[in-house]
């Protein structure tokens, strides 16, 4: 057999997660209301499709935005032909205005340093290849995106040290947490270059406050290193506190510019993420020359830069998106939690993002992850919903998951919703013979009889729903 690379023969993409699994679960068998009725709902993709018929509208109206239209063609041949990795001048003043727009306007961004790449993912490994050798590492606060190990460490050789936040205080990024992180980087004779925050949060739906990021800025000023800012979420802030971006966080401290770098993306605010528009955006010179040269790997195409340069240059547009997405958003979550809330159902409080951090610790059969994987098992196969459990983003804590509400019509989510009830009733009818258990056999069998319990094959202990909930 001959020899391929280390890489080609690993695991490093981590696709074995199973956050991955769940994906595969729903593509084996997708729902659709006629064809699959039964099919399984995807709820571990965070996808922004509340807003698809507004963008339609102004498609439908300006057709000279798309170079395959007869009012089009006449710039086909033009963007067809080479691009430098630059990318076209309107598009990056585009998306630089747009940068601008999502933060409310209190800061604005320099076309000249808008460097672009395919997706949020080329844009991470990007930066990673830029600030740091194979060996090196990044404190990354948990719960993070699992993509984050393929992103920064497949390719680049990169270690991610988990800065630990829990839930006893929703999360939040201490400084405690960052120096234990940082302590723990040092004994494991890691070299620490930067720190990365994702900010909306991806899973939490929260955003961090201003305090917490003139601490960050404060921490990785002390350390001497890099602060990466995960902002793809910036524009799915559907309700107050309102997003603050680091980018104006350094414009209030003393700050080295130098260490300041924002990851980017249309995939999330826009709902682009078939066109794999990322972003990078450094406050360091060499970074940008870097990472420019880098981005020949992975450009946006051309006739993709063609469309966003138009469509983020129309004001109108933009500002009408911007509050109309976080309408639909914020109305979508707010049915969605309640909704939740009426089976008994909690969840992080959240003012952004395409998604709700779900508490099911009570739902354990003990307070371990083995558990866990149980009742993710359960959901997947019997439930026949994909969410993501909250190991797969490294939480220290058994019981949450991740479930997207933004990637799905009204209906379909109602379909999703109706199965929750359905679950939740069950345990809760599980649960009631559990307690009986531990009084005489002659009271367990009058409850029985006067109450009207479960079926005896779902009250069976060899039941999946009773082996993961009891």
């Amino acid at each position: 057999m001959v020899a391929i690379s280390k890489i080609a023969t690993g695991n490093g993409h981590g696709e074995n997660s199973p956050y991955f699994d769940g994906w595969k679960a729903y593509e084996t068998n997708p729902f659709h209301p006629k064809d699959r009725p039964d099919g399984v709902i995807q709820m571990g993709l965070a996808e922004n499709q509340l807003c698809f018929n507004f963008i339609k509208k102004w498609v439908m109206e300006h057709p000279e935005a798309s170079l395959c239209s007869a009012q089009g063609v006449a710039k086909f041949k033009e963007t067809a032909l080479f691009q430098d990795y630059h990318g076209m001048p309107e598009f990056r003043q585009a998306v630089a205005k747009f940068m601008g727009k999502v933060r409310g306007d209190r800061v604005k961004f320099d076309p000249d340093r808008v460097v672009m790449s395919g997706g949020a993912t080329g844009a991470h490994e990007m930066v990673a290849f830029c600030l740091a050798d194979p060996g090196e590492a990044f404190l990354v606060p948990t719960p993070y995106y699992p993509g984050f190990d393929r992103d920064l460490r497949w390719r680049t050789g990169v270690e991610l040290v988990p800065v630990v936040c829990e839930s006893s205080n929703d999360f939040k990024i201490t400084r405690n947490a960052l120096e234990t992180a940082y302590e723990k980087a040092k004994e494991a004779n890691l070299r620490v270059k930067g720190l990365l925050i994702t900010n909306p949060s991806n899973p939490l739906g929260t955003i961090l406050d201003r305090e917490t990021l003139k601490g960050i800025v404060k921490f990785i000023n002390e350390k001497n290193i890099h602060l990466i800012g995960d902002e793809i979420y910036a524009a799915t802030v559907f309700m107050e506190p309102e997003f603050v971006s680091i980018s104006e966080i350094i414009e209030e401290v003393e700050c080295n510019r130098d260490l300041i770098h924002i990851v980017y993306s249309l995939s999330k605010d826009m709902g682009f993420p078939g066109f794999r528009v990322g972003i990078v955006y450094s406050y360091n010179d060499a970074v940008v020359s870097c990472a420019r040269k880098m981005s020949s790997f992975g450009l946006v195409s051309s006739q993709t830069q063609h469309l966003i340069a138009s469509m983020l240059s129309d004001d109108g547009f933009v500002d009408s998106f911007i509050v109309e997405s976080k309408d639909r958003l914020f109305k979508r979550h707010k049915y969605f939690t309640w909704s939740l809330s009426q089976v008994g159902i909690g969840s992080l409080k959240s003012n952004a993002g395409l998604f709700i951090w779900m508490d099911l610790r009570k739902l354990l059969k003990e307070k371990t992850f083995e558990a866990e994987m149980d009742l993710w098992r359960v959901i997947i196969n019997e439930v026949k919903l994909n969410v993501s459990p909250g190991s797969s983003f490294h939480c220290n804590e058994p019981g949450w998951f991740r479930v997207c509400f933004a990637n799905m019509d009204d209906h379909t989510m109602e379909v999703a919703l109706l199965r929750i009830r359905t679950f939740m009733l069950k345990h809760n009818e599980a649960m009631v013979p559990q307690k009986l258990c531990r009084r005489s056999s002659l009271k367990l069998s009058l409850s029985r009889r006067r109450d009207g319990f479960m079926s005896p094959s779902i009250m069976s202990p060899q039941s999946p729903l009773v082996r993961a909930i009891n």
